[in-house]
């Protein structure tokens, strides 16, 4: 690739009548575009111009080279100039990961129209709470929830990712409901993780700003979170859910708060990419159509 921009810088040379004129045309300095010209020279083992005081003159294999050359060098801009061009289309496959709860309420509802934009676009989604090695398994994208940890992947936030206690009005009403965080340690919870743990323990923010433990305790436990929103639904238990996942339940008083005036520590919804030089169109496209997409919904409780 030296030798054929080397080349372009002669030709530029026979062009412009002499070094400085072609090193302003090709943003160089004079000195930088002598070098390379001289490289060339060493390299082909042969002198491509005379140097007089005045003008340069090329030597007659000079002259065959810009002949030959010229038709080289241009079609090699034109190819450059092709890929560019393709580089920008939001075209080729597009791979992504989401959790199967989010992608089931916001991330299908959302493809028919990106597709739709997108003509030469294909999309593969993959719904999965499990942790998916990005660039190990082909992925372009991944929709995380939560605290991302120390990672050498490019995030961006799309929203925040308020999340609430909630429960049935119905279980609220035979167990009666918690006035202290220390009381969900009395009460049957439904807990988001894959594996039976002997201990498991809430993080919850008190009205005055101060955060609190409480080991809590329940039968049922799942690393799929719309499991247990059903199971809230029919009077389970207590479950601590993300607002995007239940405000509709609790606007139409399928759910209720539990400790209202308290919160959970915050968390976001977030785009991972693999770290590349250079982030494919088709997947910043999608997360610009994401982030807005997302900025429109209102997700606050009643």
């Amino acid at each position: 690739m030296n030798r054929l921009s080397d080349i372009a810088l002669f030709l530029q040379v026979l062009d412009s009548g002499s070094i400085s004129a072609a090193a302003r045309h090709m943003d160089i300095s004079p000195a930088v575009a002598s070098q390379r010209l001289q490289r060339l020279e060493s390299e082909l083992g042969l002198r491509l111009l005379h140097r007089t005081t005045r003008r340069l003159h090329p030597t007659p294999e000079g002259l065959a080279l810009a002949e030959e050359g010229r038709p080289l060098v241009a079609e090699l801009e034109a190819l450059a100039s092709r890929l560019q061009q393709h580089s920008q289309r939001i075209s080729g496959a597009l791979r992504l990961t989401a959790p199967p709860s989010f992608g089931s309420h916001y991330l299908n509802p959302l493809l028919p129209g990106f597709l739709a934009a997108h003509p030469q676009l294909h999309i593969c989604l993959h719904l999965d709470d499990r942790p998916i090695e990005l660039a190990g398994d082909g992925f372009d994208l991944a929709i995380r929830i939560g605290t991302l940890g120390d990672s050498s992947l490019i995030a961006r936030r799309l929203a925040d990712n308020r999340r609430a206690l909630v429960a049935a009005p119905g279980y609220l009403k035979t167990r009666g409901a918690p006035q202290r965080i220390a009381d969900l340690a009395e009460h049957d919870c439904l807990l988001h993780h894959s594996q039976p743990r002997p201990h498991h323990y809430w993080h919850i923010i008190n009205p005055e700003g101060e955060e609190e433990s409480v080991r809590v305790h329940g039968r049922l436990a799942s690393n799929y979170g719309d499991a247990l929103r059903q199971a809230a639904i029919a009077g389970q238990g207590i479950a601590i859910h993300s607002l995007w996942h239940v405000h509709q339940d609790l606007r139409a008083g399928r759910l209720e708060r539990v400790l209202p005036d308290c919160r959970l520590p915050d968390s976001g919804i977030y785009a991972v990419m693999p770290t590349r030089s250079h982030t494919p169109p088709r997947v910043r496209a999608f997360v610009d159509y994401l982030a807005g997409a997302l900025a429109g919904i209102d997700w606050h409780p009643p």
